[in-house]
């Protein structure tokens, strides 16, 4: 079936995937063996070398899971599940059936043509894909991959929230007002504010958690409470000290605590009981078993400290945008984990009671992507069978109007096989209570005026005839307009910028790129135009080369250090890229462009060449693992840092508690992935800390060194100088009262050298006083003259002295003195420098 719009969303999840497409109007769940919406996002690799995906692949990891505590080893293991969250990354699974290593993009695409499957009338190669919105581009980038691997030949991102807010906006009546989207899924956590006027959706900002979902919640029933049972009732203190075998402990457990997680969102307690013979042995050789009852009491003590992170997320998002909860018309539940009553009570005690529970939080997603992907234009043209009409059909494909017009014009040259010389189209919507009746089509278009249902998805279906009434097969032969709803642009999560060199504050900082900050709608542009080349290139040497780091940043990532960011891209200029010489220090103007699927293009204008180098970011690499031992190492140099801004005497506020969070993540065994953002968002944190301590430290040495200046221009000081001293008090207390550090700086500088001039007459006073008082202990060159330089100077000191009228009396004193008697720094003072 050929198709004018993409009409499939796929809602690529986790730990749960999800199908839906347009049919007659409607966002349609693809039914997963039959009968289910959803299916596991997991993969398993059998022994005769098939690749399983789903519900029955998640029964194998199930069993090989507890089956690797009977020998301790992880490696008996070929399912694999939440291997999203190490999208962008260089992370291997490898398969011992399959004697393969498989990345995360690649599991993915099993997972993706599984979904694909299902639908057993048409081939898909097109669909919309939901990505968390704080998915950083390259993990945006793998998902495009795996995509392409999946035979999705047109594939368009859509963040999660947006894909939640169509599904919920085209199920309820609120048309006006703001929504908060609460998408917490099985490993990933969104937050977004949408902003409803007249049905017409805006997202105007995000914040979220890649690392924070269903995952962490069960992890902390299997430390906090089923282990801790063990730990009571069997020998594990080897097990436990051997960080493989806790992790295949902990992984075994996981299993037994996401089923009780789920069963206790409905129920007051759930028992864990494991089969005998399911799991390994203990220390002493005994059976590990499984007898505990876990109460709603107990998971709330257990989950609280995970969702409160989740909530906290929303009240900082809420607050930088000015809102309270009460200024909420809806806050949308998205995500399994959203069941639960815990997490709905917090939510209604710390956010708002307008919880809306309307759409199923399992397939809002994916529903609302089906629904996007019916207004996005099928770039893939599908062969026309032998006679089929060809159409041009132009409309809006969503609206908050009650009409929409619709131009049809025929297109002669698509058309496929003998078309007849008068044709003529009708448009009927589904409901078939509204028809436009037969007219003429031809090259030059006619314009349909089409009546809408309110406040839903319709379908229109187009029919063509010939002069004699006959139906003749077109495309397209049907569209859908959804009426009452309507979206706006995506918006960037992130600001795209550069590293650049701050000397004033001497690191390398985040500066983003005009056009390109967060919130900007998508697509967009960004331009950079002050920077210089580093380096001469030499055109055809490929030695010669500049370097740009592309980052993206957070709130509030200007001016912090921009390896503590996500590097998107490092685009590397040779001097085989350039027509001709080019100098270090050459202008360079910095173009990116970023589309709504968050892909990048970058274009490096050179003015002296008139040369313009384009760079596609569409790449292969992806980000390496770090190890441990790295990341050991970066934990110690927070801690460190953490300690130098205490000994200033700064608040530090949660600081420290954060960071026992993320070295008792990384002693946990958790992603490295997810423990190295944790960290750079601490290092965030700690940079911002410091940067805010730099200006308290800055105020105080302004102080200091205007107070000395005081001083001494009281003792020395003249009309002249005495008049720059009361400007430079006005400027000093603008910048104490504005804060700016740059400007603090450069006014100690200049205090610094004005004291200078005025501190000078002190050493020149000095200097005389002391060569009156050992006069005829000096072998002077000529001593007469030097005893009268030296009663003249005595002279001046008693009247009104300045360095000015000092200064040449003691150039020439210094002439009659023999060297081992020059002051030290003599001729520094009497030469300003």
């Amino acid at each position: 079936m050929a198709r004018l719009k993409i009409d499939y969303g796929i809602d690529l999840g986790t730990t749960n995937s999800a199908i839906f497409r347009m049919y007659k109007g409607e966002s349609k769940a693809i039914k997963i063996e039959v009968t289910d919406e959803i299916m596991p996002s997991c993969v398993y690799f059998n022994r005769r070398k098939s690749i399983i995906v789903g519900s029955a692949a998640y029964r194998s990891m199930k069993s090989d899971k507890k089956a690797a505590t009977k020998k301790w080893d992880s490696g008996i293991s070929n399912t694999y599940v939440e291997f999203k969250r190490e999208m962008g990354s260089d992370t291997k699974h490898i398969s011992s059936n399959m004697g393969v290593e498989y990345s995360s993009e690649q599991l993915s695409a099993e997972v993706l043509k599984t979904l694909k499957s299902f639908v057993t009338d048409e081939v898909v190669k097109s669909a919309v894909i939901t990505v968390p919105a704080k998915f950083t581009i390259n993990q945006k980038d793998a998902t495009m991959r795996a995509a392409k691997l999946a035979g999705i030949e047109h594939c368009e991102l859509l963040q999660e929230p947006i894909a939640a807010s169509m599904a919920f906006g085209l199920s309820n009546d609120i048309k006006h007002g703001i929504w908060l989207v609460f998408d917490f899924g099985g490993g990933t956590f969104d937050a977004a504010l949408v902003k409803v006027d007249d049905g017409i959706m805006q997202v105007f900002d995000t914040e979220g958690d890649s690392y924070l979902g269903g995952k962490n919640l069960d992890y902390a029933i299997v430390d906090e409470l089923i282990i801790p049972y063990l730990q009571e009732n069997f020998v594990l203190d080897e097990i436990l000290a051997d960080e493989d075998k806790r992790n295949v402990l902990r992984d075994a457990m996981k299993t037994y605590a996401e089923d009780v997680k789920n069963q206790l969102s409905f129920k007051e307690k759930e028992d864990i009981i494991s089969n005998v013979e399911d799991l390994g042995k203990d220390d002493d050789g005994t059976d590990l078993e499984l007898d505990i009852t876990i109460t709603q009491a107990q998971l709330k003590e257990v989950l609280s400290p995970i969702f409160q992170k989740a909530v906290s997320i929303c009240k900082t998002l809420l607050e930088r945008n000015y809102l309270t909860g009460d200024k909420l018309s809806s806050l949308i539940l998205v995500g399994g984990p959203t069941y639960s009553p815990i997490l709905r009570q917090m939510l209604e005690e710390q956010i708002t009671t307008k919880l809306d529970k309307s759409i199923d939080p399992m397939t809002a997603v994916a529903c609302g992507a089906a629904l996007y992907a019916s207004t996005i234009d099928n770039n893939i043209k599908e062969k026309l069978t032998s006679g089929t009409v060809a159409l041009d059909v132009t409309y809006e494909s969503t609206t908050v109007e009650t009409m929409e017009f619709v131009t049809l014009k025929l297109l002669p040259k698509d058309c496929v096989g003998i078309i007849p010389t008068k044709l003529y189209a009708e448009i009927t919507r589904g409901d078939k209570s509204w028809a436009s009746g037969k007219i003429e089509i031809n090259e030059i278009g006619d314009v349909v005026e089409c009546h809408l249902l309110e406040g839903k998805s319709n379908a229109f279906f187009i029919k063509v005839y010939d002069d004699k009434g006959n139906t003749i097969p077109c495309f397209p032969e049907e569209i859908n307009i959804i009426q009452g709803t309507k979206v706006g642009s995506a918006v960037l999560p992130y600001s795209i910028g550069i590293e650049i060199w701050d000397p004033l504050n001497e690191k390398a900082v985040f500066t983003s790129i005009k056009g390109l900050e967060r919130n900007k709608t998508l697509p967009a542009t960004g331009v950079i135009n002050s920077l210089k080349t580093t380096h001469d290139l030499r055109p055809g040497i490929e030695a010669d080369f500049i370097k740009i780091p592309i980052y993206q940043g957070d709130e509030g990532a200007e001016g912090l250090k921009a390896l503590y960011f996500e590097l998107v891209y490092t685009a590397i200029i040779t001097g085989e890229n350039v027509p001709a010489f080019l100098l270090s220090d050459s202008d360079v103007e910095i173009t990116i462009k970023v589309d709504r699927s968050e892909g990048m293009f970058m274009e490096v204008f050179f003015p002296t060449l008139s040369h313009t180098e384009e760079i596609n970011f569409d790449k292969e690499t992806v980000q390496s693992d770090v190890s441990d031992d790295y990341l050991q190492n970066e934990i110690d140099m927070a801690k460190s840092d953490i300690q130098k801004i205490k000994d200033n005497g700064i608040d530090i506020g949660d600081l420290e508690n954060e960071l026992s969070t993320v070295q008792k993540e990384l002693g946990n065994g958790d992603q490295k992935k997810q423990v190295l953002q944790h960290l750079k968002e601490l290092l965030r944190k700690i940079d911002k800390v410091d940067s805010e301590g730099e200006w308290d430290r800055t105020e105080k040495d302004l102080r200091k060194a205007f107070n000395m200046l005081e001083e001494d221009n009281g003792k020395y000081g003249n009309s002249n100088t005495t008049k720059a001293v009361a400007e430079l008090r006005n400027q000093v207390n603008t910048v104490i009262i504005s804060k700016d550090i740059s400007n603090g700086k450069e006014l100690i500088e200049i205090i610094g050298a004005l004291n200078y001039q005025i501190a000078k007459i002190e050493y020149f006073i000095s200097w005389i006083v002391g060569w009156e008082k050992r006069f005829n202990t000096i072998i002077w060159k000529d001593k007469q003259h030097a005893r009268q330089l030296i009663d003249g100077a005595i002279v001046i000191i008693n009247g009104t002295p300045t360095s000015n009228k000092l200064s040449p009396i003691i150039n020439e004193i210094i002439q009659l003195l023999p060297k081992s008697e020059i002051p030290k720094g003599a001729a520094g003072l009497l030469q300003g420098k």
